[in-house]
């Protein structure tokens, strides 16, 4: 409980344990903090990175850049978003030359013209590239953002968004040739339309994120019905739906 609520002394835990019915003297939960090295709420540090973030989950988006090298070796970027609590990813733009002023105005035409509810969100994580500038945060500012600046060297900081990099290269990119700037696009549109819909993720309960906002499926014998395949971008991924 400590570990959990950094703010709770031990008085606010023997009450907590007192509560659920476990008989303990205020004096034994001091001692155990104590031995444990547990510093006195007051003095104990503030909740870790990770503690923060999910408790915000709902409130924080977060961007990053993917590159993607096409048949003819040109590397391309594309800059994503991914919706902490959501898990709704979003593709902001792909560019060649990702400069400080695509990045700026990539971030203006998402919140123009974005069907996401930005309303309910309140930080933006970004790491500390030199895409990113004062007129990219402050594009997410006027929206009632604030932006988060994640360490120097530190993608761990950012492991959301690295997550959906890396899904994106398992699922899509490692098994495909990007042939321009077009196809990488074209092909970035269409599988976040699955991925938002269809694709189940473990943070939610398995859900897809248009799921977790409306509510699991109501349960079903598998016996009884049958399951028709879509294919997706040429086959390359499926998704299955019940017939009706």
């Amino acid at each position: 409980m400590a570990a959990e609520n950094p703010g709770w002394g031990h008085r606010r835990i023997h009450g907590e344990l007192t509560r659920l019915g476990h008989k303990i003297a205020t004096s034994t939960v001091w001692n155990i903090l104590n031995r444990a090295g547990i510093e006195r709420a007051p003095r104990r540090s503030g909740p870790t990175r990770k503690q923060f973030l999910t408790a915000q989950a709902e409130h924080i988006a977060a961007v990053d850049f993917l590159h993607v090298d096409t048949v003819k070796l040109t590397r391309l970027y594309a800059l994503i978003m991914l919706e902490h609590d959501s898990r709704r990813a979003h593709v902001l733009g792909v560019t060649a030359n990702p400069t400080r002023s695509w990045t700026a105005q990539t971030a203006r035409n998402f919140l123009i013209n974005t069907d996401a509810d930005a309303t309910k969100l309140k930080f933006l994580i970004r790491d500390r590239g030199g895409q990113f500038t004062d007129a990219f945060d402050a594009v997410f500012a006027d929206a009632g953002l604030r932006v988060i600046k994640s360490p120097p060297q530190a993608p761990k900081a950012n492991a959301h968004c690295e997550r959906i990099v890396g899904t994106l290269r398992r699922a899509l990119l490692d098994r495909m040739l990007i042939l321009n700037e077009r196809h990488l696009r074209r092909t970035l549109i269409r599988y976040p339309e699955h991925y938002n819909t269809a694709r189940p993720h473990r943070g939610i309960g398995q859900l897809s994120p248009a799921q977790a906002e409306t509510g699991p499926p109501t349960p079903i014998d598998l016996a009884k019905h049958r399951a028709h395949r879509r294919p997706i971008l040429g086959g390359l991924i499926n998704d299955y739906q019940i017939a009706n």
